[in-house]
């Protein structure tokens, strides 16, 4: 997934607009989310979320799906809070 920075003329290249619209609807394919990854961008299941990372804090993706990038950033936060509170339930 190479096309990962925005457009010179603003808003988001084909790509992040795709992968957006995959994170929009991925439930309603057939099969397990990481098939339908490998069967539509051809990268591993960690590339993509690498790739998705980028696009979440690209203020254009925000522009472009607010309530989706919006879920995408409590989703995220939520999972690190959820690990750093493990971590320091370890210690």
């Amino acid at each position: 997934m190479t096309d990962h920075v925005s457009d010179p003329a603003g808003g988001l290249v084909s790509r992040q607009a795709e992968v957006l619209a995959f994170e929009r609807s991925w439930w309603s394919h057939a099969g397990g989310k990481d098939d339908a990854i490998r069967d539509r961008f051809g990268v591993t299941t960690a590339d993509y979320y690498v790739a998705l990372a980028e696009i979440i804090d690209d203020p254009d993706a925000l522009e472009h799906d607010p309530l989706l990038v919006r879920r995408l950033r409590r989703q995220r936060a939520t999972r690190r809070r959820a690990r750093s509170a493990r971590r320091l339930g370890d210690g």
